[in-house]
């Protein structure tokens, strides 16, 4: 049933992915979004997986890849952390990844991130990195890191494909196109590098203001919206004429 309403729905709202070779001479700069214990190991939280994922294995893996390319070769990456204080609540999420624990720490195969000069880790308290990204001052350490960096195209990955990855990507791009992002030029979301959670009906209606969530969907809803803000939507990633 679920297999069958996902191809119709694929059917009905369609999502062309395209083949992206990025050029050498166009600055870029990778996003990791949340890939941390508190979304991604099996019990590590209240919004952690229950059992073995294969769209989030995916996502972890080619998140991987592209963060060793992006470390190779000294280009900037900014990972995003999900991070709460001690009863600030996301409804209608319970609490999950608090500051100072494992949940809203990199899974095992990012933490080696944390000691490359090139990565910069920014914390944030809400679905939105760029929202989460504002200082008290009012400054926003994203747009700086942008600027610094001398990004014009922005690669992300990262979870869940349909509410913090698309925040993020819809919350950029409106800036970008506000003159905000300067010299951001585009979005690129990596389709295999992104993922969501998997919970159906059948276990939402058990669960008191649970909402439904099938992964298929909803991950395939996310990347329909994030090409519909005007990001492109990529299956496949590489980079012309990389040195070695």
């Amino acid at each position: 049933m679920v297999l069958h309403t996902v191809e119709l729905l694929k059917k009905e709202i369609p999502l062309e992915e395209e083949s992206i070779c990025i050029p050498q001479d166009l600055t870029t700069g990778l996003v990791l979004v949340d890939i941390i214990n508190g979304f991604c190991t099996i019990g590590a939280g209240n919004l952690a997986p229950r059992e073995p994922n294969n769209q989030i294995l995916e996502m972890i893996n080619e998140s991987e890849k592209l963060s060793r390319l992006f470390c190779d070769h000294k280009w900037p990456v900014l990972a995003f952390l999900d991070t709460h204080q001690p009863g600030k609540l996301e409804h209608p999420y319970p609490s999950h990844c608090l500051a100072g624990s494992e949940e809203s720490n990199l899974v095992p195969a990012l933490e080696w991130l944390e000691k490359e000069p090139n990565v910069t880790i920014r914390r944030k308290d809400c679905y939105d990195g760029y929202i989460g990204s504002i200082r008290e001052d009012g400054s926003n350490a994203f747009a700086d890191w942008v600027k610094t960096n001398n990004i014009q195209l922005l690669l992300v990955a990262g979870i869940c494909t349909d509410i913090c990855v698309l925040d993020f990507v819809c919350s950029t791009l409106s800036a970008r196109n506000r003159g905000l992002l300067a010299p951001l030029q585009e979005v690129v979301v990596y389709s295999r590098g992104c993922a969501t959670f998997d919970f159906p009906a059948a276990a939402a209606a058990d669960t008191k203001d649970a909402l439904a969530h099938p992964q298929e969907i909803m991950h395939h809803m996310g990347l329909y919206m994030a090409k519909g803000r005007g990001a492109k939507v990529a299956k496949n990633v590489s980079f012309g004429a990389l040195k070695k």
